[in-house]
């Protein structure tokens, strides 16, 4: 298992699109990978309904959870397409 804390840049958060394509990211590594938010939300970054029902908005931090076999690139992927805004 590895994790890490990511802030989100993108000005609108987690809405429908930023959400799908974290998704969609998420979804080409065959590990687990969840995300927490406020310390007591856990969300299934393969969902997009579990990622918008987190509310995650901008300049919130989340921490990635991964496990698994690939759960090093899964992670680092995660991280970087936060930090790429996510389409935004």
């Amino acid at each position: 298992m590895v994790s890490q804390k990511v802030k989100i840049t993108n000005p609108t958060g987690l809405h429908l699109r930023p959400a799908g394509i974290l998704c969609k990211e998420a979804m080409q590594y065959k590990s687990l990978i969840t995300f927490r938010y406020r310390e007591t939300m856990v969300a299934n970054a393969k969902s997009v309904l579990s990622v918008l029902g987190a509310c995650v908005k901008s300049g919130d931090e989340i921490e990635f959870i991964c496990e698994g076999e690939d759960e090093t690139t899964a992670l680092q992927a995660m991280v970087d397409a936060v930090n790429s805004g996510l389409g935004e």
